[in-house]
């Protein structure tokens, strides 16, 4: 195993998470995880590469399938320890009996310090036992790793009393539900296994903590320029004589609920990209708010600033207070398109026929009747969209690369409270500062309000800051 960058190798029972374990640790779920014990059957190596530089490896290797009969034979060693895992592999690697110990002991007899993987919801057995010594033997840096895979039951105490007699450090790592912050406490729990690894795991933790916060910023680039975009969307076209302008109405407030949506579904592949959820579609709890349409009825119930929040800021705006409040309590039926004081209701947007007079290439002017579906002017709108890309955010940052399946972390759901949302906790400065950058982004000044519009960037970057700063 080369020396360049720390290694470890990941060992342990057949079955008891060690492929989710790398696959968490290496943010890859490309790696097969499978509940059928003995999947693995040959070493994979898995390289963190940031920045186009190497930094850490983690080898998955096959289970332990005769750790009995293998102690044995390490017990019965009597030449040099130091030479006791070459000397397994050069004496078993023909031998169908040892396949597995042998390919397992093979990153280690390469240098590869040792992760030893356990499911902490299980008690301890006599092969685990075996296992524990040796590793031992070895001589190798160690360290145990509770993986409790179900939580009814935890045998945690039991395995942490044999764990204190064969290994280095012991840490509780669950890779169903490891975040970030799991994920550099273990890093952090190796550089004790062996002191001469410090400074380089010291370097790999650092490039972990840069790579976040860059991840950070980019995310919030994406969530600013989705909700702009968002906000001064429209779209229009001309209807002509015969032609019945409800259902043109109609059609044309479907094709901009759609484009919106678009917008709304690049930003969330974006986030989920970045933060290198790329094989598997990242399921939301069939509870959570996000499963409701973007202009549905029950997303505009659920997220957003509550009616007295809403007035403050309809009166900050200068619009219709009593509009806005009646909005945000019922929502938007769409397709009646009735304007109210100015500002239409959840989802909706300016609509209306008005006489334009528009010039060709030619200068030939062309009149008609023109229809225009937003930009939206409700400012509830501003806080719809915040709240559903922190909502996802928060999702995809705490979904743990090595999880399989539809099942996720807690999320919002429809069983509590009225609104349900985040920016209802944000303080009368913060919606002070969303309310310039709406009346920034709806205003039809040629110049755009760089002080309002960089002071929401920078809200958006503190409040994803603050999400990833929380370990729960």
């Amino acid at each position: 195993m080369s020396s360049d960058i720390p290694a470890f190798a990941v060992l342990g029972h057949p079955n008891e998470g060690k492929s989710a374990v790398v696959s968490t640790l290496t943010e890859n779920d490309q790696i097969r995880v499978s509940p059928v014990p003995g999947e693995t059957t040959v070493c994979r190596t898995y390289t963190v590469t940031i920045d186009d530089q190497k930094i850490i490896r983690f080898v998955d290797t096959p289970g332990f399938q005769v750790p009995r009969q293998t102690l044995a034979w390490f017990n019965a060693y009597d030449k040099d320890p130091g030479q006791i895992l070459d000397e397994f592999i050069a004496a078993h690697e023909s031998d169908p009996f040892f396949a597995d110990e042998v390919e397992l002991f093979r990153p280690v007899a390469r240098g590869a310090g040792i992760i030893y993987v356990v499911n902490g919801s299980r008690p301890v057995r006599t092969d685990d036992l075996a296992e524990m010594e040796i590793l031992r033997l070895t001589g190798r840096p160690r360290m145990a790793v509770i993986n409790s895979k179900h939580m009814d039951k935890d045998y945690t105490k039991d395995w942490r009393r044999e764990f204190g007699k064969h290994f280095n450090s012991i840490r509780v790592f669950n890779a169903n539900t490891a975040n970030f912050h799991d994920r550099i406490a273990m890093l952090e729990s190796l550089k004790s296994i062996d002191q001469e690894w410090e400074p380089l795991l010291a370097g790999v933790i650092q490039a972990f903590q840069t790579e976040w916060e860059k991840r950070n910023r980019l995310a919030s680039a994406y969530i600013t320029y989705a909700i702009e975009k968002s906000l001064r969307f429209f779209v229009s076209q001309s209807v002509h004589a015969g032609k019945d302008p409800v259902m043109a109405k109609e059609n044309l407030a479907q094709t901009y609920r759609n484009q919106v949506r678009d917008i709304e579904k690049a930003l969330f592949h974006h986030i989920r990209t970045l933060f290198k959820h790329r094989v598997y579609q990242v399921s939301l709890p069939e509870y959570s708010v996000l499963q409701h349409d973007l202009f549905s009825r029950k997303t505009w119930e659920l997220l957003g600033l509550t009616r007295t929040q809403l007035a403050a800021a309809g009166a900050v705006l200068g619009g219709s207070v009593g509009a806005v409040v009646d909005t945000a309590a019922h929502g938007l039926t769409f397709g009646m398109f009735t304007a109210i004081g100015g500002i239409l209701g959840a989802g909706s947007a300016i609509m209306g026929g008005r006489r334009v007079a528009d010039k060709s290439p030619a200068g030939i002017r062309l009149g008609g009747d023109r229809i225009q579906v937003g930009p939206n002017e409700n400012p509830q709108f501003l806080y719809i969209l915040l709240d559903r890309a922190l909502i996802y955010y928060s999702h995809i940052i705490k979904r743990p690369h090595g999880r399989r399946g539809a099942k996720t972390m807690t999320d919002v759901t429809e069983d509590t409270v009225k609104k349900q949302g985040i920016v209802t906790g944000l303080t009368p400065a913060q919606r002070q500062v969303c309310t310039r950058y709406f009346k920034a982004v709806k205003g039809r000044k040629r110049i755009k309000d760089k002080k309002a519009e960089l002071a929401f960037a920078v809200l958006v970057q503190s409040l994803l800051d603050d999400f990833s700063q929380k370990t729960d």
